[in-house]
């Protein structure tokens, strides 16, 4: 079996593969000090919850938290037996070029989301990440990753604005029922939703006309459907992206080594 970990700056995914389905999936907060017999601990209870008896003999990992890594390979080398691929690292096979300027360090979520895109998809594409930052990666006609944009997430914007204005409150995102807001909370609600719904359009909008043809805009992220329900900004939406490449990642080195 195979144990995908997509960590990410907020939340860290662990999922279970057989090879055609996920068995199981759990989320856990980031946090770099966690050790790996807490990650054991943590993981082995759940699957106990869920009756899952399965032996892990494969973990991939993507992280862009680096302190994490650690922690994780000595979690596969202790209580699994195996030595984990980690996107990004050498040893790592990725099945798509990466096609940026010398030098550049692409964050691992960004190619696993490419790989992923493009297995699902086809080529041609623009994936947008709802993330702590909100990501817009470029994926040519074969496959490759061409570069992308990247914007401050929408949470983050929230807190900057919280934390920068004093009499700003704290606020969760929605949809506003109207445009012009009638109180303070309505206010920051409706400027951080209507204003990612312009960033998505006019971004997605320039991407393509700087191609010259037309792309499939794919999303995902948590926030990615809240976005969708009021414009037809994307052409689908994929909530499990990163781990599903995680899984066409692995059968890749698989086959290729």
């Amino acid at each position: 079996m195979l144990l995908a970990v997509d960590c990410g700056n907020t939340n860290t995914v662990f999922a279970i593969w057989d090879g055609e389905q996920f068995l199981a999936s759990w989320r856990t907060s980031t946090e770099w000090q966690r050790t790996a017999d807490q990650y054991f601990v943590w993981l082995s209870t759940l699957m106990k919850l869920k009756n899952l008896e399965v032996q892990i003999t494969d973990m991939i990992i993507s992280s862009t938290v680096p302190r994490v890594v650690f922690n994780l390979r000595v979690l596969a080398d202790r209580y699994f037996s195996t030595r984990p691929l980690v996107v990004g690292k050498p040893d790592c096979l990725l099945p798509v070029d990466v096609r940026v300027d010398a030098g550049t360090q692409v964050g691992p979520d960004r190619l696993v989301n490419t790989v992923a895109g493009h297995d699902l998809y086809g080529g041609d594409l623009i994936m947008v990440d709802f993330g702590t930052a909100t990501t817009f990666d470029v994926v040519d006609t074969d496959g490759a990753y061409i570069g992308g944009v990247i914007s401050p997430g929408v949470n983050l914007s929230l807190e900057a604005l919280h934390q920068a204005a004093a009499a700003l409150p704290h606020v969760d995102i929605s949809k506003p029922p109207t445009v012009i807001g009638t109180n303070t909370v309505a206010c920051m609600q409706s400027g951080v939703f209507w204003g990612y719904i312009g960033l998505v359009r006019e971004i997605c909008a320039r991407i393509k006309a700087e191609r010259a043809r037309d792309m499939r805009v794919i999303s995902t992220g948590g926030l990615a459907p809240l976005f969708q329900q009021s414009e037809a900004l994307f052409d689908a939406f994929q909530d499990d992206l990163t781990i599903h490449g995680l899984t066409v990642i692995h059968k890749y080195n698989k086959d290729n080594t």
